[in-house]
């Protein structure tokens, strides 16, 4: 994943229908009635194939086996990161004794960005008898979480793409999804801009971010106005594009026009393509600085435009290989998860990541997949050594799950619980457990908290306001 993963394409969607799901006080009886016959239905295919066991099984002393899956040959999003720090944290931990005594097998899938190979990968861990799915990336949600739901694998740490991350019962989310980013950067953006245009993938998952942003907008207090521009994700070029995003801010104060640009490994080319049509101020330092100052000479220079983004489409690995302090990044404004990676917090990741990842480029300690990979793997060894010397099957980790065992993570996250207690879960995103946010900026080409200002969001907030206000969450399906 160079500057992480986001685009979603419409041929890989599927609509979820919030209006037909049970409240979220009753998921848990939903689960346990729907369960149990689909259990039993699975049971008799796999005696008639001659497989004999339920999946998710494992000896008391046996392996804790487990699968995390990402794309990582595609033409498009890519996440090796991810699955590369799991292999990382499995030599780590098993160095270490193991995880309450048992070693630690991590099986790794490559999920191909399309719904047969990530059905396949779902499949596999289901005859690996996996106790859970960690720190795994897909937009492929349907191919997911059918085998895995039947088999009763709980879904633990996923990257937070798919609005079903948020409300099947099976995921166990650490993050508040792109759901919280996009709320996170209307907060961010509201002290500069009264007009947001919001350059997004075409794809129905993107139809909700414009009301996200503009309900992040508004609980932060600013009265922006939020344009909607989807643009497809698989182009090289985007001047057209850029041209419309420059029309569609001229009705607004040169010193407050801002564009948001949330298209994962195409926010460069997008950004390339920007620069190239306001070449006198349309991204930079001056864009960054809120100040509107005009850039160029004469009656037809562009005004700066302040630049925003989520973790995920701009890293420091972009900012560094596009100029760093020099580049077109500079002064703009990332919403993100966690800490910046230069936060101490880090510190046992980086140092697992130098000594057992061997040298292995493709784990990039400031990226969102490999923090989350983390995260997650952090979540599942509390969960693990909350059994005990109990057996660690599939049905034991998703019980403790389900009970609210606690979750740290090094302050990381707040901690985590997705147990009987719904005082933290979001209306319409049941499942989320986190709406934590940082508001990020590239700062002398490095992203780094943000210097909180009297009208302005400071480096830690939180979107479950936003997301909660959300007025087209009521009117998906």
């Amino acid at each position: 994943m160079t500057s992480g993963p986001l685009p979603i394409h419409p041929r890989h969607i599927r609509r979820t229908r919030l209006g037909s799901r049970p409240a979220p006080g009753r998921w848990r009886g939903a689960r346990s009635r729907f369960r149990a016959p689909l259990a039993g239905t699975l049971c008799g295919l796999l005696l008639l194939s001659g497989c004999g066991l339920l999946p998710g099984g494992g000896d008391k002393d046996g392996p804790v086996t487990v699968m995390t899956w990402a794309p990582l040959h595609t033409t498009g999003t890519n996440a090796p990161g991810m699955t590369a720090m799991a292999r990382a944290y499995e030599r780590w931990v098993n160095a270490e004794g193991g995880i309450g005594g048992r070693k630690l097998r991590v099986l790794v899938c490559d999920e191909g960005n399309e719904s047969v190979a990530a059905a396949e990968c779902a499949r596999r861990a289901v005859r690996e008898k996996a106790v859970a799915v960690v720190g795994s990336y897909s937009e492929q949600d349907a191919a997911i979480f059918s085998p895995i739901s039947l088999a009763g694998i709980p879904y633990l740490g996923g990257y937070g793409i798919t609005q079903e991350e948020f409300v099947n019962p099976d995921s166990y989310p650490v993050n508040g999804g792109l759901p919280a980013l996009i709320a996170a950067q209307g907060a961010q953006l509201a002290p500069d801009c009264d007009r947001v245009v919001l350059v997004r993938p075409e794809g129905i998952t993107g139809d909700t971010w414009p009301e996200l942003l503009r309900a992040g907008l508004r609980d932060a207090g600013g009265a922006g106005e939020v344009v909607d521009l989807p643009v497809p994700t698989a182009s090289s070029d985007y001047t057209p594009q850029a041209g419309q995003v420059l029309d569609r801010l001229a009705p607004a104060p040169a010193a407050r026009r801002c564009v948001s640009v949330a298209l994962g490994d195409s926010t460069a080319a997008f950004i390339d393509s920007f620069r190239r049509v306001a070449p006198s101020g349309g991204t930079g330092a001056e864009a960054g600085t809120g100040t509107g100052a005009e850039a160029g000479t004469g009656a037809d220079a562009t005004p700066a435009v302040r630049v925003g983004s989520v973790l995920g489409s701009v890293s420091q690995r972009l900012v560094d290989r596009s100029g760093g302090a020099s580049g077109p990044y500079e002064g703009a404004a990332v919403t993100g998860w966690y800490p910046p990676a230069s936060d101490p917090r880090w510190a046992t990741m980086k140092k697992v990541i130098t000594k057992h990842a061997f040298g292995d480029n493709a784990i990039d300690p400031a990226d969102a997949g490999v923090q989350t990979t983390w995260i997650a793997y952090t979540a599942l060894r509390r969960i693990v050594e909350s059994l005990g010397k109990g057996p660690v099957t599939a049905k034991t980790v998703r019980d403790a799950l389900d009970k609210g065992t606690k979750v740290t993570t090094g302050g990381l996250t707040p901690t985590l619980s997705w147990g009987n207690d719904y005082a933290r879960s979001v209306i319409g995103y049941p499942r989320t457990a986190n709406t934590r946010v940082t508001h990020l900026e590239i700062r002398d080409g490095q992203l780094v908290a943000t210097k909180g200002t009297g009208d302005g969001p400071g480096a830690t907030g939180d979107a479950r306001a936003a997301l909660e206000r959300e007025p087209a969450r009521a009117g998906r399906g």
